[in-house]
């Protein structure tokens, strides 16, 4: 009997011992448990089951929203793609001699009132024009090349990717007329597709000719844009003379829409030929 006593004694200590150090295990545990989800930010006894991120989720490049009452730091324009979704981006080149009137015409289409005149541009000079096209924002971006030495350096830049080729001349310059087959064939080596355009430029000036050097000087204007595959027209920046029409024309071109505009090939008046 008192062997059977001592063995049950030892047993209840064993069991006693057993159970301590599992309680001690759990309660070790129990805070490591606690310290690692107070690192993560969640409370204890709450349901720390893992779920997915949502796409949207903040990354590490992207910048932590700013605290209420703070600041807010200004959003960058290049940041307005989902504002722009109807916004066609369109590049066309402007290319001819120099002092044939250019920048007065781009001036003119664009409706930039600052002064051009005197100033001294290393590249080619751009300027932006943004329409409406049925329900569609349609911008072009019009790059004029200089006449000079320079322009050659700039042709390659100018001309890729352009959708238009806007050739000028000077319609009291004959020589000026006589260079629009090197600018276009310049202009080609870096565009094949491109919709070409014959534009003579000082209307204005050039009705105060005699009849007969008006009458000389359109049909030579009229057999270099057949030969180029070009339309013509005849325009002044001083009164804005087609020069709407003519971008109007290379929007109708492009998108393929009605062009009601017609031909105008009568001495003494702006023609138009196509």
């Amino acid at each position: 009997m008192s062997e059977f006593r001592r063995k049950s004694g030892h047993y209840c200590m064993l069991r006693h011992r057993i159970h301590s150090r599992v309680s001690l295990l759990q309660r070790c545990l129990l805070r490591a448990l606690h310290r690692f989800l107070a690192c993560s930010g969640t409370k204890p006894g709450a349901n720390a089951n893992y779920s997915m991120l949502p796409p949207h989720a903040a990354l590490p490049s992207q910048s932590p929203q700013l605290e209420s009452g703070a600041e807010s730091a200004p959003t960058p324009v290049f940041h307005t793609n989902e504002l722009d979704t109807d916004l066609v981006n369109l590049k066309i080149s402007l290319l001819g001699d120099c002092q044939i009137g250019k920048t007065s015409f781009l001036v003119k289409y664009v409706g930039n009132e600052k002064e051009q005149e005197g100033e001294e541009r290393k590249g080619p000079n751009q300027m932006d024009k943004t329409m409406v096209v049925s329900g569609a924002r349609i911008s072009y971006c019009i790059w004029e090349v200089q006449g000079d030495g320079k322009s050659k350096d700039q042709l390659p830049m100018a001309c890729k990717d352009s959708v238009a080729i806007l050739i000028m001349f000077d319609l009291t310059s004959r020589c000026t007329l006589n260079s629009v087959v090197g600018w276009y064939k310049e202009a080609r080596k870096w565009n094949q597709t491109a919709i070409p355009v014959l534009i003579g430029t000082k209307f204005d000036d050039f009705i105060q000719l005699p009849i007969d050097m008006q009458w000389t000087i359109a049909s030579e204007a009229r057999t270099y844009a057949k030969a180029l595959n070009a339309t013509l027209f005849f325009s002044s920046a001083t009164y804005n003379i087609n020069v709407n029409k003519i971008f109007k024309f290379i929007t109708a071109k492009l998108f393929d829409l009605p062009w009601t505009v017609e031909r105008n090939l009568n001495v003494g008046e702006p023609i138009i030929d196509f």
